[in-house]
């Protein structure tokens, strides 16, 4: 089919007020023009997109947030001649190509924006002529074989037959800025991904565990940053990375052994908090989910947030791992994560999992926290 456009709804930002709308709206068309070479433009609650390559676009636009569904459409003038005309030829291509035969059901589904001289039931009737001129089909308004959608807005009318589903959420870069703790594991780039569908900037934060941790952690933070990166159209996610092994040591030397990896997490929550506050973010992201892990009984994550003033997301708390996997394989960061790096040799035995805030406190000024802490954001990197 050689289509002229590709018509996109969307859906939350139409429950917005008009100030607000707009503003997401604009949002959502740089972010499209960020991702796609071609003309594009909104009117009245659509976005138009004329692309240069189709193929290109369609497989980009799975991937911007705030797009709920979209249609590759013909154009033609509202009049019954162009209409007809232009109906008759697309649904002569959809016999070509095989999408009808004559032992289908149709139904046209039209609407209209504007004033017009006919009625949406009127323009339907005459474009079920049309198609029936065309291929002797039965109508079946129920529940049909086949659908031709009929968009009349003022003086175009589109026609199409696909409505392709598109990641919804709202447009990336309108709710904010997030420090995200992204480590090598399945859950912390699930958490980003579903951040970013509620229109958050990403800044991923990666604490670099080196001598208690292997080089392929790093590497898989990087890949997986770039995999994300396929989502973050007009908006990139910036990457960074603190060097966390001496913190680690300093736990593990002088902390109580089973407490480790609550002072590595605790730990890590006020890094990030220092990074939010430093790049202007409002929030801190990670992939807890209740029960998961030693450092995510509830009593663990009570004690580990205890002293970050910032509010800590986590958007998996309440799913399971196969939930998890399932978005994960989705977005295409299962694959990354599951390769082996090695894990994390600062991990005890016997990890505490019933941490009170008291004892935590306890522990945090033996290691020296604070200091060491400082000590390692100053040599906080950029990954380009």
């Amino acid at each position: 089919m050689d289509y002229d456009l590709i018509l996109i709804r969307y859906g939350e930002l139409a429950l917005k007020s008009d100030k607000v709308r707009r503003r997401f709206e604009k949002k959502l068309v740089k972010n499209i023009q960020a991702s796609i070479e071609g003309e594009v433009r909104r009117d009245q609650g659509r976005i138009y997109v004329e692309p240069e390559n189709f193929d290109d676009a369609i497989s980009r636009l799975d991937k911007i947030f705030g797009i709920v569904s979209y249609s590759p459409v013909k154009k033609t003038k509202t009049s019954k001649e162009d209409i007809s005309n232009t109906l008759h030829k697309y649904t002569q291509n959809l016999i070509d190509e095989g999408f009808l035969n004559e032992n289908m059901t149709f139904a046209i589904r039209c609407r209209r924006v504007g004033n017009h001289e006919f009625t949406s039931q009127e323009m339907a009737a005459y474009c079920g002529g049309v198609v029936i001129k065309t291929i002797p089909l039965k109508v079946n308004l129920t529940d049909p074989d086949f659908e031709i959608f009929i968009e009349v807005r003022d003086n175009i009318t589109y026609i199409y037959h696909e409505r392709i589903d598109g990641p919804g959420g709202l447009p990336l870069g309108t709710q904010g800025k997030v420090v995200v703790l992204l480590s090598g594991g399945i859950d912390s780039p699930v958490a980003a991904y579903l951040m970013m569908k509620r229109g958050c900037e990403i800044i991923a934060l990666h604490c670099d565990n080196t001598p208690y941790t292997e080089n392929k952690a790093r590497e898989k933070f990087n890949a997986l940053v770039d995999q994300l990166q396929t989502y973050a159209s007009g908006v990139p996610i910036k990457k960074r990375v603190i060097p966390y092994g001496d913190y680690l040591k300093a736990c593990k030397d002088k902390g109580p052994e089973r407490m480790t990896c609550v002072l590595c997490k605790s730990g890590m929550y006020k890094t990030a908090e220092m990074l939010a506050k430093n790049m202007g973010a409002q929030a801190i992201v990670d992939g807890s989910s209740v029960g998961q892990v030693a450092s995510q009984t509830l009593k663990n994550i009570l004690a580990t947030r205890s002293g970050v003033d910032m509010p800590i997301l986590s958007p998996l708390i309440g799913m399971d791992k196969i939930e998890t996997t399932r978005i994960a394989e989705k977005i295409g960061t299962f694959e990354i994560s599951k390769e082996a790096d090695g894990g994390c040799k600062a991990v005890p035995r016997y990890p505490e999992t019933n941490t009170d805030v008291e004892r935590l406190e306890e522990a945090i000024i033996a290691v020296s926290q604070e200091e060491e802490l400082r000590k390692a954001f100053e040599n906080i990197q950029i990954e380009e």
